[in-house]
């Protein structure tokens, strides 16, 4: 990569740093690491700048979402728990410039009711859920898709 690909900035929120071993039936055994180098490698193979934070905590995340903006040209937006209730991360995505996926491992309409809403829906351009790790790739794809003006 040359610094001058669009960039992506993925953000990983709670208890994603304990990929592969929390509740490996409903998340799969793929830790972060892994399931961040592939949404890299979909990235590079787009020809997409690639960037990721991961954070326990909500103003952490909302700062990263400040921070992408005007530097990067989409947000990939795995915000775990957050995305049912976190109406200021919901604020801060309204405010960004640009392609926005969310994206979950597991599909929350099969789970627990209170999973069944994305307080984030509203101002994101889609969602990818349930795929597991594929959605990495997924979201990338979708990213790039959108960027081009093919996924509208």
């Amino acid at each position: 990569m040359t610094g001058a690909e669009p960039l992506v900035v993925l953000l990983s929120g709670p208890n994603l740093d304990l990929l592969g071993e929390r509740q490996p039936e409903v998340y799969g055994t793929d830790t972060l690491a892994q399931v961040v180098a592939v949404a890299a490698e979909e990235a590079a193979r787009l020809g997409l700048g690639f960037e990721h934070h991961q954070s326990n905590h909500e103003g952490e995340l909302v700062e990263h979402v400040h921070a992408a903006r005007g530097r990067a040209v989409a947000l990939v937006v795995n915000a775990g728990a957050l995305s049912h209730y976190s109406w200021a991360l919901h604020d801060a995505v309204a405010a960004f410039d640009g392609v926005v996926v969310e994206l979950h491992l597991s599909n929350p309409a099969a789970r627990e009711p209170f999973r069944h809403v994305s307080v984030l829906a509203p101002v994101v351009d889609g969602s990818i859920a349930g795929f597991g790790p594929l959605g990495y790739r997924l979201a990338m794809a979708a990213v790039a898709g959108l960027l081009d003006g093919r996924a509208t």
